[in-house]
């Protein structure tokens, strides 16, 4: 009797596998032979699933940015304004081994996306959904009194995303700037920035806690 084969099982094992070999190796070094073997299947064997490199890197980066974003709605649940900003940076910013994998391949992608506009476009909806994120906690935060006036809440919103956005990408090539203590310390003078004198950090007593590990 044949062996039943759970292809969309198949499917799963295999982008995980070739996120594994990009955070290793880069786009360059993620070969269609090397992710075979990392898998144990003959080239042939992936050609069924995914035809092309192409689109086993898409299916690898919706794979990547799907997990995040689960991660980071299962944080942010019941928080709000500046609390949820800091949770998503906990699930964004690369501060242990497993994120700083899943920004490897977040930067392997962007360079991908530089070079082709259909590429680019799993980009373009990924920020989408950051971009509104950002957009309604700066609000709240704004609705709860602790942004100070003048404080625009689309410019805030888009300073967070590109620091983010920057933030993985530094993360992976500067090991001073793009350090845990670093970043969490530049987000930190981000929001301290933009915080209602009555409601920012003093002394570290009863103000807005920190992003941790």
């Amino acid at each position: 009797m044949p062996k039943i084969v759970d292809h969309d099982a198949r499917r799963r094992e295999l982008v995980e596998i070739a996120s594994q070999v990009i955070a290793k190796n880069g786009v360059e070094g993620a070969t269609l032979r090397e992710l075979a073997a990392e898998a144990g299947f003959s080239n042939g064997a992936i050609k069924p699933y995914f035809p092309t490199k192409d689109s086993l890197f898409s299916a690898t980066f919706t794979h990547v940015f799907g997990r995040t974003n689960e991660r980071i709605e299962r944080r942010v649940r019941g928080l709000r304004g500046w609390d949820a900003v800091l949770a998503f940076a906990q699930e964004v910013l690369p501060l242990d081994a497993a994120a700083m994998d899943e920004a490897r391949v977040v930067v392997a992608y962007w360079a991908l996306a530089a070079q082709s506009p259909d590429t680019a476009q799993l980009m373009v909806q990924q920020q989408a959904q950051w971009r509104q994120w950002l957009t309604d906690w700066v609000a709240q935060a704004m609705a709860d009194g602790e942004v100070r006036q003048g404080v625009s809440v689309s410019s805030a919103a888009e300073a967070l995303l590109t620091f983010f956005e920057g933030a993985q990408i530094v993360g992976v090539v500067d090991p001073v700037g793009g350090s845990a203590r670093a970043l969490r310390g530049q987000l930190d003078q981000l929001i301290d920035g933009w915080m209602a004198w009555d409601s920012a950090r003093g002394d570290g007593e009863g103000g807005r806690p920190e992003v941790h590990s």
